[in-house]
C-alpha cells in the first residue's frame, strides 16, 4: 500500500505563488512517471505536469510559463512551484506517481485564487 502526504495548498491572490510538495511511502515499487493533476468544481480532472525518472518535463498549455514541476528522487517527492496565479488555477490539485505496481493517487489539497 502506498501512503501519500500532500501539502502546499491554500488561499492565495491573484498573482501569487504556491508550492505543492508530495512524498510518498510504503510498497511504491519503481516509479516512472511523477504528475500533478487538478479538478475544478464541476469539471473533469485535466493534467497540469508531468516530469519522468529522468527529468524530463511536460505542461498543459493553460500553464505553461508559470508553473514548474521537480522532483527528489532518492525522498519519492514530486514539487510543483506555481506563479503568477490565477482565478482560474483554483481546483483540488492531486499528486500521481506511475509505478511499476501501477497508478496511485494523493489524496488531494486545495489550492484557490482569489482576493
Amino acid at each position: 500500500q502506498v501512503h501519500f502526504v500532500e501539502s502546499g495548498g491554500g488561499l492565495v491572490q491573484p498573482g501569487g505563488s504556491l508550492r505543492l510538495s508530495c512524498v510518498a511511502s510504503g510498497s511504491i515499487g519503481a516509479i516512472y512517471i511523477m504528475g500533478w493533476y487538478r479538478q475544478a468544481p464541476g469539471k473533469q480532472r485535466e493534467l497540469v505536469a508531468t516530469i519522468t525518472i529522468g527529468g524530463s518535463t511536460g505542461y498543459a498549455d493553460a500553464v505553461k510559463g508559470r508553473f514548474t514541476i521537480s522532483r527528489d528522487n532518492a525522498n519519492n517527492t514530486v514539487y510543483l512551484q506555481m506563479n503568477s496565479l490565477k482565478p482560474e488555477d483554483t481546483a483540488v490539485y492531486y499528486c500521481n506517481y506511475y509505478t511499476s505496481r501501477g497508478d496511485n493517487w494523493g489524496q488531494g489539497t486545495q489550492v484557490t485564487v482569489s482576493s
